[in-house]
């Protein structure tokens, strides 16, 4: 694929919208987080990666942002398209319909949820996998985000929250300012005006049935992912990279690193889950470092 923007018609009839940086043999293919997040932390990668020889593909999940948007109000799409199975095999097809063998993966969040269960299902196609601040045991984040709200916010106001969420009142303008409060501290850190808009680009509708209605706290799907007893599947050369101060609970992190048969851990200070952005010379140097390391044969787990 060169370089630019394309279009591609899923088997479903669907349009996702994929986009290629950079210029090299070595090919990366960068899923985002949410789920219904979107690309664009991943538009300076071919830039960061120039020096190495990377091709950088990115896309917009299916109901994401420039990608087709699917009507979840209908049960049957909802049911259909709204699960761990569909997401997985839409990282499958993107693969072939863009030619990509023999390559990275990467993964933000849900996005490295994802790089969980292709590296374990799909292994053979990677030469490696970056899962990039997501956990294999949603518990052990829970128990995180909720010691991140008492940590920020102390009792009274974590008591108010709970008190919302329970009465599921979490339009509340106070609620969501804490949220903000929460956010600035654990994943936006460093709040960067480029990928700011006007308008949301979130995709709730997709967002909603697997997270609920923010970060620090888990009323979707994702209460449900458990997949401590797959890592040992994970077969590839695979990087674990965490912010030092994120959602994400780094003694979590280190079982992993223990539980994946090649992998090795790193963490980005001053990094919140948004690392790559918050701290981006040292979260650029671990992943060029990986890289060359796998390329040159020199990766020892």
């Amino acid at each position: 694929m060169r370089t630019g923007t394309k279009i591609i018609t899923l088997d479903n009839g669907y349009h996702l919208w994929t986009r290629c940086v950079g210029h090299g043999e070595i090919k990366l293919l960068c899923l985002h987080g949410g789920p219904g997040g979107t690309h664009e932390y991943w538009e300076n990668f071919g830039d960061e990666l120039a020096d190495l020889g990377v091709e950088v593909y990115m896309y917009d999940q299916l109901g994401s942002f420039y990608s087709d948007q699917p009507d979840y109000s209908d049960p049957e799409i909802a049911a259909k398209y709204l699960t761990y199975d569909y997401f997985l095999g839409e990282v499958e097809e993107v693969r072939q319909k863009l030619g990509l063998d023999n390559f990275y993966l990467i993964g933000q969040s849900w996005g490295g949820l994802l790089v969980q269960l292709y590296a374990a299902k799909y292994g053979q196609h990677l030469k490696g996998a970056i899962i990039s601040s997501m956990v294999d045991e949603i518990d052990e984040y829970v128990q995180s985000v909720n010691q991140c709200r008492l940590d920020t916010l102390g009792p009274d106001k974590v008591h108010y929250m709970e008190e919302i969420e329970a009465e599921n009142r979490l339009d509340d303008p106070t609620y969501q300012s804490y949220v903000d409060i929460l956010n600035a501290e654990y994943v936006d850190r460093k709040q960067p005006e480029a990928i700011r808009h006007v308008a949301s680009t979130m995709a709730t509708a997709v967002y909603g049935v697997f997270q609920g209605d923010n970060e620090f706290v888990i009323t979707g799907k994702l209460k449900d992912w458990h997949f401590r007893k797959h890592l040992s599947e994970i077969k590839v050369p695979t990087l674990l990279t965490f912010g030092e101060h994120e959602t994400m609970p780094l003694a979590t992190a280190r079982t992993m690193a223990e539980k994946i048969p090649h992998a090795r851990l790193v963490t980005t200070p001053n990094g919140g889950h948004h690392h790559m952005i918050d701290n981006a010379p040292v979260y650029f140097q671990h992943l060029k470092q990986f890289i060359q390391d796998v390329e040159t044969g020199n990766f020892n787990a």
